[in-house]
């Protein structure tokens, strides 16, 4: 192999990749993602009329999936929902087991991570340009999984499920993906700034 190709396989990947070490990083990287959507999940406000409060969830998913790539991004979302539903109290206001009908937002922040870390490992992540048709992307994703769940659930039509599950939501979403594809460029260029 050479050099030049070495160099090339050692450039980093996604932001997470900027972080020195292996095995100990990316368990480090997973759990403290996890634990930042479960914090951010405390930022919740409680719509009286739906079961889905808004949180802060959104924001950390598509950072985290984003800044991960998808394996870790992946894999810190199934840690999230896996220890929250064994206990750990960190659902929205505190709460913990199985949520009922806004569980499917849960199950779907694995593959919000899922896509949101494809995506950057394509470079997504290192331009406002890229970063939000992968943010976009990740929230459709998010979105399809949540409404399908809530709808059955309720057991309530697809119209009925997205004025509950979607719509509300929209206007606090957009603005969660637009930080999050301004934070990633931004951390991309302050860390090229200090190599």
């Amino acid at each position: 192999m050479s050099d030049a190709a070495r160099l090339q396989r050692r450039a980093p990947v996604v932001l997470a990749d900027l972080v020195p070490g292996a095995l100990v990083r990316d368990l480090l990287l997973v759990a403290g993602a996890a634990a930042f959507v479960g914090l951010l999940a405390q930022v919740s406000v409680h719509l009286p009329f739906t079961p889905v409060p808004i949180t802060g969830q959104t924001l950390g998913v598509l950072l985290a999936g984003t800044a991960l790539g998808w394996r870790r991004g992946t894999a810190a979302m199934a840690l999230y929902a896996v220890a929250g539903v064994a206990g750990v109290p960190w659902f929205a206001g505190h709460t913990s087991g199985y949520v009922g009908a806004s569980f499917g937002y849960v199950v779907g922040f694995v593959l919000c991570g899922l896509v949101c870390g494809w995506l950057a490992e394509r470079g997504a992540g290192r331009s406002l340009l890229r970063s939000v048709p992968a943010m976009v992307a990740g929230e459709v994703v998010m979105y399809a999984v949540g409404v399908a769940w809530l709808a059955v659930a309720l057991h309530v039509g697809a119209g009925e499920a997205i004025a509950l599950g979607l719509t509300p939501f929209l206007a606090g979403d957009a603005l969660k993906a637009a930080l999050a594809a301004v934070l990633l460029p931004g951390a991309w260029r302050l860390a090229g700034s200090r190599r």
